[in-house]
């Protein structure tokens, strides 16, 4: 029998027990799926001694340029300055979609909250579609109905997959880059071209995100549709039309972030450069910028 004097100590053990358990719980329960880590895998470095003092005046307000095989910087300007990114988002919102290995051929269905302030979009409210055309309608075509559809197919809600993006981040490492939902459409997913561009280091190793922002089009299928109606896709990134080869990359714009691009390109050599430009007061000007950046890139490499 329990003895009336040791009652006391006995009940503060179990309300100890109970607080650490619940506790633990919690923390269990706000970490992102196993599939997501990140554990031993390489932390990308860039090397800023390089960096060369001749370069071109380019009207941006932060960009950099890095030999993609050595990690060298050649020109680096408000690098590490914290900037909206607009639609560079929708790199990590495939990043976290692959992570969670979604079935590629499972179907969502537009709706009316991922139509809702959505800019425009070819996916009509209703529209149903695989993981795989909305992916590629995300990334080629940078619609944000598809990424808050992607966003709900793989964690439930907005905020939860934004979690899983801020989560991801901190395992790589990237400090500076936030996120408050999939699209870029909110001035708060923040980044720095720095990190830019070890981001796009990290989507090229992507075998699915490197493919997709590389193709110049692509037909998404409406799968409700009776005459099987198809949604041509083009890459927004105009550079895929350019004499170098691109091998991924993203555009963006909102009007807090002007006009964005990040991309790895690859010239006649086989030589590959990082590009970003951020704050580019102009959509044609975004990629007239960026080509003279690279034209000049390459001849230092």
């Amino acid at each position: 029998m329990l003895n009336l004097k040791t009652l006391p100590k006995v009940l503060l053990l179990l309300a100890a027990f109970v607080f650490f358990s619940a506790n633990t719980v919690y923390f269990l329960d706000e970490a992102p799926a196993a599939s997501m880590s990140m554990a031993g895998d390489p932390i990308c470095h860039f090397d800023f001694e390089n960096v060369c003092e001749k370069h071109p005046y380019l009207n941006i307000k932060s960009g950099i340029l890095v030999n993609y095989s050595n990690g060298n910087v050649l020109y680096a300007k408000n690098a590490d300055s914290v900037r909206p990114i607009a639609s560079i988002t929708k790199l990590v919102t495939a990043m976290i979609v692959i992570d969670n290995r979604v079935d590629l051929d499972k179907t969502e269905t537009i709706t009316k909250e991922d139509s809702r302030r959505s800019s425009r979009s070819r996916l009509r409210t209703g529209y149903e579609l695989t993981v795989r055309d909305l992916l590629h309608a995300a990334l080629m075509n940078s619609d944000n109905r598809a990424a808050r559809a992607l966003a709900r197919a793989t964690s439930g809600s907005i905020e939860a997959f934004a979690r899983d993006m801020n989560f991801k981040m901190r395992q790589l490492g990237l400090k500076h880059t936030r996120f408050v939902e999939p699209t870029g459409l909110d001035a708060q997913n923040v980044s720095t071209a720095h990190e830019v561009a070890k981001l796009l280091h990290y989507t090229y190793d992507y075998d699915l995100i490197a493919e997709i922002t590389a193709k110049k089009t692509y037909q998404c299928r409406v799968l409700n549709s009776k005459k099987s109606k198809q949604i041509p896709m083009a890459s927004t990134n105009l550079l895929v039309h350019s004499k170098y080869h691109v091998l991924g990359g993203k555009t963006g714009y909102i009007r807090a972030a002007d006009y964005c691009l990040t991309t790895l390109l690859e010239n006649a050599n086989g030589e590959r450069l990082t590009l970003v430009v951020l704050g580019v007061p102009g959509d044609k000007l975004r990629f007239r910028e960026a080509r003279r950046l690279v034209d000049w890139g390459f001849k230092q490499v």
